[in-house]
């Protein structure tokens, strides 16, 4: 059912659940299907980018895809290979970095997955040039977003950007991807619980806007895929097309709400600030991250989702311990982006008052799109992605300061904030 829902949603022919007639995603040409690396000339064909290319890689993906789909483009185009250095970090120094070296080129193309994409996508935006992407990892849910995961002045941020013209995901290329990419796009996928769990929440108890759309989008492949978590470790291509899928429409769940607001919540701001303040850490992907912080959180909303009631208390932090706890460069930076989540005694009251008279609802409510994190660990298990800090190197004492500050460096509302805010103090069973 799911590929057909990806077919009449990229048709225009799928009905908003939210109202509003029809979902019309601003991207119209995504190709998921084996042996889409010898079809990359016929690809791009239909996507007007110009007649010079730049094709953005580092080592691996180009001896991934990156060399064919070079020399096919090469025969139609002007194109200049661009390898980046292994592991690309994606932060200004890099987009920059690819700025300079595509001169005039009248588009980019990405070869790779999360920080070859995010830098190609950040660069194209800042130039106002188009963009398209070759795929070669099931590795994370940005292929098809509106967004970029990009490190400014220190401070991980998800910035506007250009969306690509076309995204081309060679099934035989992905499930050839290293199994730990396979498992970090798994671990991504999963955040899908805990991040409705979140964005639900901050709707249900401070009127914040919600959608249901994305989460539509996922309904039918999440059970099948969590199902098929020990053939995907094997790179089985029935299996990986499924987790491909699912992050094609995670992405796009993202570009319809305008945000990463459906797929990154909690969970991603503590992997956000394992990423900021994290020093002389052993190299770890994306989603291994997402993997262990997601089951953190889970463990975490069980707990507060357990109590029969709750109680908050204003909010202690102020601009000094912000700034004391970062620097005074970001720590100013993050103190502007936690002041919408500042309560008042008031404000704090009058949140008291709602839980009060609505817990309960809000409660079940909450229950019915959280998964169990006994049930997430046994799929990542399976899958052989990390399920605890020690898993990705990260020391344990760090990790807890990563849970405990997280909620301060951006203004969305989770269950981070909610535990914090307790009377009763909620730990979250690292």
């Amino acid at each position: 059912m799911s590929k057909e829902m990806l077919d009449r949603l990229l048709a225009g022919k799928l009905r908003d659940p939210d109202g509003g007639g029809m979902l019309v995603p601003p991207l119209k040409h995504i190709a998921l299907a084996r042996g889409l690396g010898k079809a990359a000339a016929s690809l791009v064909a239909p996507l007007s980018l110009g007649k010079s290319f730049a094709v953005i890689m580092d080592p691996d993906t180009r001896a991934a895809m990156g060399e064919q789909v070079t020399a096919l483009l090469a025969a139609s185009h002007k194109v200049d290979e661009i390898v980046l250095s292994r592991l690309p970090h994606p932060d200004m120094d890099a987009v920059n970095g690819v700025i300079a070296r595509t001169g005039t080129a009248d588009a980019l193309i990405a070869v790779g997955s999360g920080s070859i994409n995010d830098i190609t996508k950040y660069a194209a935006h800042l130039t106002g040039r188009p963009y398209a992407v070759f795929g070669t990892a099931p590795s994370m849910n940005g292929y098809t977003s509106v967004s970029a995961a990009i490190t400014e002045h220190g401070l991980k941020k998800s910035l506007p950007a250009t969306m690509p013209k076309g995204v081309f995901l060679d099934l035989d290329v992905m499930a050839a991807a290293p199994q730990r990419l396979i498992a970090s796009g798994f671990g991504d996928s999963l955040a899908r619980a805990t991040a409705q769990t979140d964005w639900l929440m901050a709707h249900l108890l401070l009127g914040k806007p919600y959608r249901e759309a994305p989460f539509m989008l996922l309904a039918d492949d999440e059970d099948a895929m969590i199902e098929a978590a020990s053939a995907l470790k094997a790179g089985d291509v029935s299996a990986v097309e499924l987790l491909v899928r699912t992050l094609v429409m995670s992405g796009l769940g993202m570009t319809l709400c305008g945000g990463s607001y459906p797929a990154s919540q909690g969970e991603h701001l503590i992997a956000h600030y394992i990423d900021m303040r994290g020093e002389n850490l052993p190299q770890a992907f994306h989603g291994e991250h997402i993997a262990v912080t997601t089951l953190t959180m889970a463990r975490l909303q069980q707990r507060v989702l357990a109590l029969d009631a709750l109680q908050l208390a204003p909010t202690s932090d102020t601009e000094t311990s912000t700034i004391e706890k970062f620097g005074p460069e970001v720590g100013r930076a993050c103190w502007q982006a936690f002041l919408p989540k500042v309560f008042d005694k008031d404000a704090t009251d009058q949140l008291n008052r709602k839980l009060a008279a609505e817990w309960p609802a809000i409660r079940e409510r909450l229950r019915r799109v959280a998964r169990a994190p006994v049930e997430l660990e046994q799929a990542l298990l399976a899958v052989g992605a990390p399920t605890a800090p020690q898993d990705v190197g990260l020391p344990l004492p760090f990790y807890r300061e990563a849970v405990a500050n997280a909620r301060l460096i951006r203004d969305r509302f989770t269950m981070l904030d909610l535990a914090a805010m307790s009377v009763d103090p909620v730990e979250a069973g690292v």
